[in-house]
């Protein structure tokens, strides 16, 4: 399987495409049927939370997303 793949779409989800596992906040895995590709909520508006259900385009979110360097991490104390 191809190493994940996590693209950040302009206005939109987060897709993600390759071998990944989704958990709650407990450790439990989603069931994916077997996909290999799904897209996440950015939005704040799917009903199907976390996952993508097209509702960014209703309520016209927009988010042009750029590639950037991230600053060093800070030590955890």
């Amino acid at each position: 399987m191809a190493p994940t793949k996590i693209t950040v779409n302009h206005n939109g989800s987060l897709r993600i495409e390759g071998d990944f596992e989704i958990v709650d906040p407990e450790g439990k895995a989603f069931g994916l049927a077997g996909r290999t590709i799904i897209g996440l909520c950015r939005c704040g508006h799917s009903a199907n939370k976390p996952f993508c259900d097209g509702s960014h385009k209703a309520c016209s979110f927009a988010d042009t997303v750029v590639a950037r360097e991230l600053p060093p991490a800070q030590p955890k104390t």
